[in-house]
């Protein structure tokens, strides 16, 4: 069979024109939400499948729902309170718990600090409630930190010596003193 190779002002395969009507079709939906930030970016430095990645994930992030974060879960994730499990039992519902919510792509951060329980009502109480985008598609991970950017918590259990060395030389406060989190756990990491 004979096939011939057509060439639409240097376009020369059929995935490249796929390409293009894609990219016509994400820019005509993402019209709406465009402001001037989007218009700085010059788009034809980019190959033209990245762009349509970019545009898409632009677009999801846009329609996509803000909702509870116990709301991304079919069914929806509903736990006991904290004070209504014994020690026993909610470190056995945390650890089942962090893998959940991993699986939704949300990282604990900086929580080595926080007992079981303090963790667990961290979760109850900040996390799931906590409205956010259900980016149902992201690539990307929430990073939760649970010191809620306290720096003297951070500084004190989790900061390089470097990093304490930096910050009391740009701040010129005392450092409180370093310390080792009481409660290490292996959880679920992803990078930033």
């Amino acid at each position: 069979m004979y096939e011939q190779q057509i060439n639409f002002g240097g376009v020369s395969s059929e995935a490249e024109v796929d390409d293009l009507i894609r990219n016509a079709e994400l820019r005509a939906e993402i019209e709406p939400y465009v402001d001037e930030s989007v218009s700085r970016i010059f788009w034809r430095s980019f190959p033209i499948r990245f762009e349509n990645e970019f545009l898409a994930s632009m677009l999801e992030w846009e329609v996509a729902p803000v909702e509870p974060i116990y709301r991304w879960f079919e069914p929806e994730l509903r736990i006991p309170a904290p004070e209504s499990l014994t020690d026993e039992k909610l470190s056995l519902i945390l650890f089942d718990l962090i893998n959940k919510l991993y699986e939704k792509k949300i990282v604990l951060d900086f929580s080595d600090h926080l007992s079981d329980r303090d963790l667990y009502s961290l979760i109850y109480r900040g996390i799931l409630p906590s409205r956010e985008k259900n980016l149902r598609h992201q690539n990307s991970y929430i990073h939760w930190d649970c010191s809620y950017g306290d720096v003297d918590i951070w500084l004190k259990y989790y900061a390089s010596d470097d990093d304490r060395e930096q910050w009391s030389d740009c701040y010129g406060e005392p450092l409180p003193p370093k310390q080792i989190p009481h409660y290490h756990r292996n959880l679920p990491q992803h990078p930033f």
